[in-house]
């Protein structure tokens, strides 16, 4: 279940499937943005260092890819849109600002890694390819599914529909044909229904929109293109 806690006064989102550290940010605690006066985003990053006592924390700069690598301090993470961490003394998060966030724990052999499932990462399937490049027996795993647009919210054209739907074998239930040849499609249960297929059954996903919700979280759409986001973090400590 997902829950809100704060770091230093200020609301983050958590999941009690997961014991290690880990959350995705809101409004109040902001780990990436381009816009001016953005000192603080650095702030926070070092505060985040600091409680978790961490050599370094990892953000790769992404592309709506599918490629997933292993973070390591002084690594080059240019078109990567999944970190996998098993190194204790060093963090990683990833940005988001209505692409699906995919968090991953594996409680056994304690490795972790997030994803950024936009559609066309979603298309691409980096969910099977995190788990997969994870080398993690499914039943080991626990993934979170993060705020993102939803289902009434993400309206999309019929190609993008098409190439979505494809990607799962019973996706009837995840899309419906909206108004103006436009379509509505579920990215939370495509990502869902992809993991399951690869065996993932242990999977919280968040109730929040960040269309619905824009009160706590960012959203690229509502937003006109903001370039504030939200951030999915996990370390090992």
């Amino acid at each position: 279940m997902f829950y809100f806690d704060e770091i230093l006064g200020k609301k983050v989102l958590k999941s009690d499937k997961i014991k290690v550290p880990h959350f995705f940010t809101t409004r109040e605690f902001i780990l990436k943005t381009k816009e001016e006066n953005s000192e603080f985003q650095f702030e926070n990053r070092e505060i985040i260092k600091e409680l978790y006592n961490l050599k370094e924390i990892i953000t790769p700069s992404q592309r709506h890819t599918s490629n997933v690598k292993i973070a390591q301090i002084g690594g080059n993470f240019i078109d990567t849109d999944g970190l996998i961490l098993k190194n204790p003394d060093i963090g990683i998060f990833l940005n988001f600002a209505d692409c699906t966030p995919l968090i991953f724990y594996d409680k056994k052999k304690n490795i972790a890694a997030i994803s950024h499932a936009g559609w066309r990462g979603t298309v691409q399937k980096i969910s099977k390819i995190t788990v997969s490049k994870m080398q993690s027996d499914p039943n080991d795993l626990i993934c979170l599914i993060g705020p993102s647009i939803c289902y009434n919210c993400f309206e999309t054209n019929e190609d993008i529909k098409n190439q979505l739907i494809s990607t799962v074998l019973h996706p009837e239930n995840l899309y419906k044909k909206g108004d103006n040849d436009k379509w509505f499609v579920d990215l939370k249960g495509i990502n869902k229904m992809q993991l399951n297929e690869f065996g993932v059954k242990n999977i919280d996903i968040a109730p929040y929109c960040t269309v619905c919700n824009n009160n706590y979280f960012y959203s690229y759409r509502k937003e006109n293109k903001t370039t504030n986001r939200m951030s999915a973090f996990i370390c090992l400590k």
